[in-house]
Order: C-alpha cells, then sequence, then structure tokens
C-alpha cells in the first residue's frame, strides 16, 4: 500500500510537472517565451503573518515572479544544527508563493550580500581550521558551501516545489556578484566559478540556473545583470536571455546617513528601456524590503529599517506613486508579451538622443518611444502622427498608434503616511535594572585567555558584544609613569567603551558607513600596582560585501598602547601582546540571543535612572487598537536593542543623526541617471527613531517591551503609534481617470485643493496654475468622493469645463484628507 502511495505521488508530480527552459530571447514556460516581472520580498525581513498580504499585493501589482535568497547564517547558526522555523520557514514562503498562483525565483548563493550580517555567510565557517578566505578553491569552504547549497535543494525537491515536479520554482542562483571583485581573488577565481556551475548542474533541479553579474559564467548557467539600469547588458551566450536580477527600486539607509529616494519616473524609464531594448525578466530589489530584526542588518552601519524606498514599504503598505505608477507598466508590458517575445525588432536612432524601437509579427506591432536626453523634451514624428516624449522618458506605444503609458506621467496618487498614538493611550510604566559587568569591569574574568588581540569573529557572532580585558602593572619607576598618561586604542568595530579601574573612562564610535579605523584615546589615571584595563567592542553588523570581506578585521585590532610624556619626550608602553582574557556578550542574553533574567526580582521600580550605560528598561503595555501597522517610538534613547514579547524588532540608535548636508526635502528632478546620493531627504534628524513591531509579536491583552540601553538615555518619550494613511493626493493627465482612496476601510473626509488644468506644484504644495477649469474642481471632487472609502473621476472637459491652455498640459489633482 506504502509503494503504491508514493507511485502515486510521483506520477501527480510528473503530471504537474511545468518545463521551464530559455533560449536567447526569453525563459520559456511549457514551450512558451514569457515577459516576466518579479519582485524581492525576503522571508526573514517580515513575518509568516505578513507573507500572503505581500504576496498578494505584489500580484496585484503585475508582479508574475517573487524573488528571495536564501540565509545561510540564519538557518545554520552554528554547524549542522539548523533553523527553519517562524520566520525562517523557507518551505512556508515558497508554499506560500504556489498558494497565490505565483512563480518563484530561489537565490541560494549560499553568498547573498544583501546588507546581511557578514553577507549570509556564518562566521563559524571562517573559524573553521584550514579556511583562510571564503569564495575561492579552498576545500573545507567548498565543502561547507556545497553541504548548503544541497540542503535547500533537497528541501525543495523533498515538497515537490521546482517547476520540473510540480512547484513554484523557476529559477535558481548560485554564487552572487562574483564577477564584481574576482579579480582580487587571482587565478583561483575562474577555477571556483567553474566549479560552483558544475556544483549547482549536478544537483539537477529541473530548472535554469543563474551567476549575476558574471561575465565569464559557464554554460548552463545565464549570466545576469544588477544595477540601476541594465538596457545596456549583453548577456554573453546567444542562447541566454537579457535578465536583470536586481534593478534597484532605492537604496539601503546607513546609521548617519540621510533617506535615499529613487523617483517613481525614473524607476520605470529603467524598466521600460530595458524591455524596449530585448529584455525579459525583470527583477525589483527590493519589491518590499522589510526590516533587519535582531541582529541581522550587515555593513557595517546598516539600520535595522530595510524600506528601500520600495513599493511595498516596510510596514507592507503601498508606497504611492511607486507602486502604483508600476502596475500600469507591468500592465503594458504584459499586454505586448507575444510581441516583445518573439516579433522581429527594428531600432532607429533618430539622433538628439531620440530613438524609436518596433515590435512586429504577422498580427501586431507595438513600439517604445524613448528620449535620454535630460534636459530637451522632444516632439516624435513616427508613422505619421506626432507625439511629445519628455527628457529621459519613455512612450509605449502597443499598437504602434495611440500612447498608452509613459514613464514621465505618473497616473496615480500619492500617499502621505502619518503616525498615530491612541488619544487614551497611558504613559508607559517602565522598571530597570543595570547590566551586571563588575565580573568584566572590575574583575576582569573572562572565557579564554591569550597572549594577543583577537578579532571579534572569532566570538562566532553569538553576540554584538566581545570584552576584552588585560591587567598592567606599572609604579612610579615605570619609564611611562607622569602626570600626563593616555590610553590610546586602535580599533576596526563600530564602537568601543573603556573602563579603567572599574571607571569608565569614554567611548567612539566610527562616524558612517564605511569607516573601518578609527583611535579612541582619552587621558588615564593610573595607580601604582596593578590596573585594570577592559575594553568592550560592540560591532553594528559585520561587513557584508566586498573583495574578501570575510577576513576585514573588526573589534580591537590594535595596537592598545599606555603613552606617558617626559618633558618633550614622548614614551610608549604597547598592551598588544600582554595576556588578554576575552568574553563574549551580556549577561543577560544567552548565545541564543534570548533574554535571561526578564521575569526576575532584581528590577527596580524608584528612582527611575536616565542617561545611565548599561541599563536595562522593561515596561508593560496594551497593543493599539485596530489593523493599522504598529511602529515603536524610541526618540530620547541612546542606542541598544528591543524585544517586544521576546521576539527582537532590531538594533535601535536614535541619538545617531543623519548628518548629509546634500539634502533635498522638495520634489527631485527625476531627470539624469540616479544615483544613491543623488535625491536624498530627512538630514538633520534621527536617522531611525522608528522601529516595526509587526501585529503577530502582540498579544490581545499585555504585551512586555524591553530595552537594553548601551549609550544611555530617557525612556520618557518612548510611544507605540500606528501607521496609516493620512493625506492621499490624486494626480492624473487629461483623458485619464484619477483615483484616489484611504487604506484600511478608511473614507475620505476633506478634499484640500482640486484643480484641473495648468496645476503646479507637489503634493502637500499645489497651486492653481494660470490656465484651469471654468467649473469648481473642489466641489465637484468633494461630491464624489467624500465619505467613500475611494472615489474615480475623470480628467476631461466634459466634467470640468472647456478650457484652452495653449499647449501646456493639463493634469487633475486633489488632495484629499482620510
Amino acid at each position: 500500500m506504502a509503494c503504491f502511495v508514493l507511485l502515486l505521488v510521483f506520477l501527480s508530480a510528473i503530471c504537474n510537472a511545468t518545463k521551464v527552459y530559455h533560449d536567447g530571447r526569453a525563459i520559456t514556460i511549457d514551450g512558451q517565451r514569457r515577459l516576466l516581472i518579479s519582485g524581492s520580498i525576503h522571508y526573514p525581513r517580515s513575518t509568516p503573518q505578513m507573507w500572503p498580504d505581500l504576496i498578494k499585493k505584489a500580484k496585484d501589482g503585475g508582479v508574475d515572479v517573487i524573488e528571495t535568497y536564501a540565509f545561510w547564517n540564519a538557518h545554520e547558526p552554528f554547524r549542522r544544527r539548523y533553523d527553519f522555523s517562524g520566520n525562517l520557514d523557507l518551505i512556508r514562503f515558497i508554499k506560500t508563493i504556489q498558494d497565490h498562483d505565483m512563480y518563484a525565483f530561489l537565490r541560494i548563493g549560499p553568498y547573498v550580500c544583501a546588507e546581511w550580517n557578514y553577507g549570509g555567510f556564518p562566521l563559524w565557517l571562517h573559524n573553521m581550521r584550514g579556511i583562510d578566505i571564503l569564495r575561492t578553491t579552498n576545500t573545507v569552504y567548498m565543502n561547507e558551501m556545497q553541504n548548503f547549497t544541497a540542503l535547500i535543494v533537497n528541501m525543495m525537491k523533498q515538497h515537490n516545489l521546482f517547476a520540473s515536479q510540480g512547484g513554484p520554482i523557476i529559477l535558481s542562483q548560485v554564487e552572487n556578484e562574483y564577477g564584481n571583485v574576482m579579480t582580487s581573488y587571482g587565478d583561483a577565481a575562474k577555477e571556483y566559478v567553474e566549479w560552483c556551475a558544475k556544483m549547482a548542474d549536478s544537483l539537477h533541479i529541473g530548472v535554469p540556473w543563474i551567476m549575476c553579474q558574471q561575465d565569464n559564467a559557464p554554460q548552463p548557467m545565464i549570466n545576469t545583470c544588477n544595477g540601476f539600469y541594465c538596457d545596456q547588458f549583453t548577456p554573453n551566450h546567444p542562447k541566454s536571455p537579457k535578465m536583470w536580477t536586481e534593478n534597484w527600486t532605492g537604496w539601503f539607509k546607513t546609521w548617519g546617513g540621510s533617506d535615499p529616494l529613487r523617483t517613481s519616473e525614473d524607476l520605470a524609464f529603467a524598466t521600460a528601456r530595458f524591455f524596449q531594448l530585448g529584455g525579459t525578466l525583470n527583477n525589483y530589489y527590493m519589491y518590499h524590503g522589510g526590516t533587519n530584526f535582531g541582529r541581522t542588518a550587515g555593513g557595517p552601519y546598516i539600520i535595522t529599517s530595510y524600506d528601500y524606498d520600495a513599493p511595498l514599504d516596510e510596514y507592507g503598505n503601498f508606497n504611492q506613486p511607486k507602486y502604483g505608477h508600476l502596475k500600469e507598466l507591468h500592465a503594458v508590458l504584459h499586454s505586448m508579451e507575444k510581441l516583445l517575445t518573439n516579433g522581429n525588432v527594428s531600432n532607429t536612432d533618430m539622433g538628439n538622443s531620440i530613438s524609436v524601437t518596433v515590435y512586429k509579427t504577422g498580427d501586431g506591432c507595438g513600439c517604445f518611444l524613448s528620449n535620454t536626453n535630460i534636459t530637451s523634451d522632444a516632439r516624435v514624428s513616427f508613422e505619421g502622427a506626432l507625439y511629445d516624449v519628455p527628457a529621459w522618458s519613455v512612450s509605449i506605444l502597443p499598437d504602434c498608434k495611440r500612447e498608452v503609458y509613459n514613464t514621465a506621467k505618473v497616473n496615480t496618487e500619492t500617499w502621505v503616511k502619518e503616525k498615530k498614538a491612541e488619544k487614551e493611550a497611558e504613559a508607559l510604566k517602565w522598571v530597570w535594572r543595570p547590566e551586571n559587568i563588575d565580573d568584566t569591569v572590575v574583575k576582569g574574568k573572562g572565557e579564554k585567555t591569550v597572549c594577543k588581540l583577537i578579532d571579534q569573529k572569532v566570538a562566532n557572532d553569538v553576540s554584538d558584544y566581545l570584552w576584552y580585558m588585560t591587567r598592567v602593572k606599572i609604579d612610579e619607576h615605570d619609564p611611562i609613569w607622569s602626570d600626563d598618561m593616555r590610553l590610546r586604542v586602535n580599533c576596526t568595530g563600530q564602537v568601543l567603551h573603556t573602563f579603567v579601574n572599574g571607571d569608565y573612562l569614554g567611548k567612539q564610535y566610527a562616524t558612517k558607513y564605511g569607516t573601518v579605523n578609527y583611535v579612541f584615546e582619552r587621558k588615564v589615571k593610573l595607580k601604582p600596582g596593578f590596573n585594570q584595563i577592559t575594553l568592550l567592542s560592540a560591532t553594528v553588523g559585520f561587513q557584508h560585501y566586498g573583495a574578501k570581506f570575510d577576513v576585514i578585521e573588526n573589534g580591537v585590532s590594535g595596537p592598545v598602547e599606555i603613552i606617558g610624556r617626559k618633558g618633550n619626550q614622548r614614551v610608549i608602553k604597547d598592551l598588544s601582546s600582554h595576556k588578554w582574557s576575552y568574553k563574549a556578550g551580556l549577561n543577560s542574553i544567552d548565545r541564543y540571543n534570548k533574554l535571561l533574567n526578564v521575569n526576575s526580582s532584581d528590577w527596580q521600580s524608584n528612582k527611575l535612572p536616565t542617561q545611565r550605560k548599561m541599563t536595562w528598561y522593561k515596561t508593560t503595555f496594551k497593543a493599539p487598537l485596530g489593523t493599522d501597522p504598529v511602529s515603536l517610538d524610541l526618540e530620547g534613547l541612546g542606542k541598544g536593542h528591543a524585544w517586544v514579547n521576546g521576539k527582537s524588532i532590531g538594533r535601535y540608535w536614535p541619538s545617531n543623526i543623519a548628518r548629509d548636508s546634500n539634502c533635498t526635502e522638495k520634489a527631485c528632478d527625476y531627470r539624469g541617471k540616479y544615483y544613491f546620493t543623488k535625491c536624498v531627504r530627512h538630514c538633520g534628524i534621527p536617522t531611525q527613531k522608528w522601529y516595526h513591531v509587526p501585529r503577530s509579536f502582540l498579544a490581545d491583552g499585555e504585551n512586555e517591551l524591553v530595552l537594553f540601553e548601551e549609550f544611555g538615555g530617557n525612556t520618557s518619550l518612548v510611544n507605540f503609534q500606528t501607521v496609516a494613511v493620512g493625506r492621499t493626493c490624486g494626480n492624473v493627465y487629461e483623458n485619464k481617470t484619477m483615483e484616489i482612496s484611504c487604506s484600511q476601510g478608511r473614507t475620505i473626509s476633506d478634499i484640500r485643493f482640486a484643480s484641473y488644468g495648468d496645476v503646479r506644484g507637489t503634493c502637500g504644495s499645489f497651486q492653481k496654475g494660470n490656465c484651469h477649469e471654468k467649473n469648481n474642481a473642489l466641489a465637484i471632487i468633494k461630491k464624489k468622493c467624500v465619505g467613500k472609502e475611494k472615489c474615480a473621476v475623470l480628467a476631461d472637459e466634459a466634467v470640468f469645463g472647456s478650457i484652452n491652455c495653449q499647449g501646456l498640459k493639463k493634469r487633475l489633482v486633489a488632495e484629499a484628507v482620510c
């Protein structure tokens, strides 16, 4: 009977199998060339409860494929001890994609980059005997890499999740962006790439493998492109289709940095150009960025939010207008799928950065009119008709006659989100207790002792914190003894705290992303005899990218010196080779990053301290009413870590202020190539003061918030708020329908502004132009929209009266209150 059941399962898999191949034009699915829109959603950066909604919104936005990495260090934090629970349940995530009748793209890597801690490699891998550097022809490394890759592949096979088994996975990836750094690995790099390809191919998954940013990717690997623009990319083999693995929808944010913004117009322009010039698969990185829960943020110095200015924001809400503008584009491209993947192609350069690309089949014609000039709009003559194409834009004519989409003409609403606290919410009542640091700061007791300084990676990433402790004997006869002695420490870790004889001497931290080395130096008062010197190094994520990133130092790299001065002569005592004792972590957190003593009797309610270092705070609260996403405001705190009901919501650092000075708080010019510092916002305020608390972390009754405050702060301003749309601004060009809506079932309560014609300004600062409607647009739209969850109004003179704007582009705009 058991054999019969197994036979039925086998036959079912064969019958449901999907044949995925490729040729030089496209990925083929069951013999049909496909134009595919993909979106990156990383399962560990959200929660299982969020996955269905995120995937549904992606599908509704015109996305066919959900892409994700497999995160090695999350799944194998300790060698051969695996974790696929909670938001690490990769099988459940892939099956949720399948439940929505979508395809999956699994990038195993297992190096992922992804602004993820240590690029996704587990730290124990770095510390294995026989390993020098990773990502090269090192037998120990290759065995471990193959073991994890095969583990993931076999898990997918066991659940019939590859398309060849009837599952949703149509593509997989081995390695990641190795071509960007391979020259640093010498002659072994080419051999390593070939080994990766053979190893992956030997796993027989029945769907194509890709290698992104790998110009020398051997067959049958498909090499693909990553970047802000990939229209000029050409695959390295005539049988490989043109694929864009990472179309960067925005950029990540770093502590001390401002908010990067990539405009909807430029993102749509880059995407349209890619398909104009032969692209057939485009993956948005990210479609939903999410949150770096726990200590998963890499860098160093990547913040906890991984919003990425993606079409779905960190909380899973629509990021309008980006979501809506891309949704329109996807609908147009999908309507042209057969033309773009099968049609004959002709390109015409019309001069002055204008080009026309036509796709034709026996029964259809579609074309792209492209203007890559960054300043001048163009009037393009095509097939006897004239088309106005703004600078840095693409117009799409699915029938070669009628423009249905232009990347610079946004015909969707802009949402302005607000954070709101419940009016009846009570002030949080706190208890506190100190972190017990006497063993390290006063006694210098550690878990390991060696006569050298060690890299923080040696601790296998069990904590952000590593204590360095040594004793120094000194007296008045020592050559360095003077009234002006100083302690100097050379650091490669991100944060350093120093203690001498039990007293806090001071702290220092790297000032920005990418900083590797800095020097701490302070005046120190030593006593005759033995002196206890304790250094606490705190990482803010291990290096995640770059050539040989895995061996970049992190921690107290040295030298550690006491400097004395006799007259004009400086005398140095180097402590680097002294006997150092080490201890990883805090007493209140175990090696699995679980809180200890949370319910102990050590908590105090009297004399709540402020600005006290190394201090724990705890409070209880009730979850905000409703279903809106929840955000924790940590303004007033210094730096530390936060847990809600024992679940980590990540590192916090609201005292770190965004220092960039080139902010563009108003409208950003979308024209011209984007780079991550082109359009930035929110300078001079905390880099991040809001922290996502998923609803699934919360209980119906009482909830518990625990903070570890490393720098010292004031908990009086801490509160929970909900995130919702406060205002929405509709915007469409003439003959289009303007839609405005409020999220989560809210109704439109008022219309603050409305006009049809030569409207000026942007959402929040609209003004009527010199040419505007005859009928009262404000009254018309109030009548149609107030009291409704959403409404639609046609931008047409039949509604607003006949006007002559003498060649100016007319648009209908409205600003509504939710």
